[in-house]
């Protein structure tokens, strides 16, 4: 993407030409001058236009972006290892937003979360890649080292409220795993605690790139404050077919600041929360 600095360049290059060109002997005919004059402006306020046209044809392109992961590949280890960090980050990830970036190209391009909504009506390239996008840009800034895991905190305000749907964090965490293994949710998708509009809490699960915050995927959208990646390229380089290990496993990179922090923003906006990319 093109930044401002970009066309800050360009513009700043035209008028250094401009001022440049306009350093002229004072024995030129004036009206030599003149006609002079109005050629370099003519030509500098076309340059400008071509300037402007090319940030404009080529910003689009490259609108959605892999966003930097908060830690080094290996900081999720022993629960998730670093080879699978890589591919899923550098190859996975990537791939998605390559391909929404050419689903998308002339057209418009909001933020992704704006996009959730109408995804199934924009067709499999946006609710799929944009899905894609989406999902694995909230999953990476859900966790955190182990050691800074077991410092995170949950918030009153989330304790009272998984308490309140789950009756406690221990029994969540259980029914979290059960509707995470195999046999609940069969195949590639996501688990996720989600709010609704009154703030309550529930467990869902979705295919593929779908996610809770797209019309028609679910009886109603919510908005997801946790999220689990059970596709196998999320584990299988370190798990294979041991899924259940995997989920039992990624608690302890859990950032509960961060899922504290995403509740409350769903509690203020109703809406979904924001990420990178």
């Amino acid at each position: 993407m093109i930044k401002s600095l970009s066309l800050f360049s360009l513009l700043a290059g035209t008028a250094t030409a401009w001022t440049s060109s306009l350093s002229m002997k004072a024995d030129i005919p004036v009206a030599s001058t003149t006609s002079s004059r109005r050629d370099l402006f003519a030509k500098g306020g076309a340059a400008v236009a071509a300037g402007l046209a090319a940030v404009t044809t080529i910003a689009p392109a490259n609108a959605y972006e892999v966003p930097d992961l908060l830690y080094p590949f290996e900081a999720l280890e022993p629960s998730i290892d670093a080879p699978t960090m890589k591919i899923h980050h550098d190859k996975h990830h990537a791939t998605y937003v390559a391909n929404l970036n050419k689903a998308l190209e002339g057209k418009p391009q909001p933020p992704i979360l704006d996009l959730m909504a109408n995804a199934l009506e924009a067709g499999p390239a946006v609710r799929n890649n944009g899905g894609g996008h989406y999902n694995h840009a909230f999953f990476w800034d859900e966790m955190t080292t182990p050691d800074k895991s077991k410092k995170t905190q949950v918030s009153k305000q989330l304790e009272s409220a998984i308490n309140k749907a789950f009756g406690s964090m221990d029994e969540m965490k259980k029914q979290f795993e059960a509707r995470a293994a195999p046999g609940a949710l069969f195949g590639s998708g996501w688990v996720w605690v989600v709010a609704d509009n009154n703030g309550d809490l529930k467990l869902v699960g979705t295919p593929n790139q779908d996610n809770p915050l797209m019309k028609g995927v679910l009886d109603s959208i919510y908005f997801p404050i946790l999220g689990l990646d059970v596709w196998e390229h999320a584990y299988y380089l370190k798990y294979q077919n041991r899924r259940p290990e995997y989920v039992s496993a990624w608690w302890n990179v859990v950032d509960w600041n961060k899922i504290s922090d995403n509740y409350d923003v769903v509690l203020k906006t109703r809406a979904g929360v924001s990420v990178e990319g």
